[in-house]
């Protein structure tokens, strides 16, 4: 299964660091990523692969948005082909 996470926020030290080592502890691969930062506003889009053997959707979903909020940022995590639906015309 494949989502895409999004990560919004105030710029700080360990942001990636602390998303993907979540992502790595459950077995999840970082298929692409993107992030810039605008005058202290951090912003970040991956495309993950996640091994729903190892952790399903909504424990990833529930690990990264506590993670994110020790972090300080927003953290959305939507599964890609719902991604992809939302934004057909």
């Amino acid at each position: 299964m494949r989502c895409v996470i999004s990560v919004l926020g105030k710029d700080r030290a360990g942001i990636v660091a602390g998303i993907s080592g979540v992502l790595a502890e459950k077995g999840a691969s970082i298929d692409d990523i993107n992030q810039t930062i605008l005058d202290n506003i951090f912003s970040m889009t991956m495309l993950v692969r996640l091994d729903t053997d190892t952790a399903g959707f909504n424990e990833v979903q529930e690990a990264l948005t506590k993670e994110g909020e020790e972090l300080g940022v927003q953290v959305i995590v939507q599964r890609e082909d719902v991604f992809q639906f939302m934004y057909k015309i």
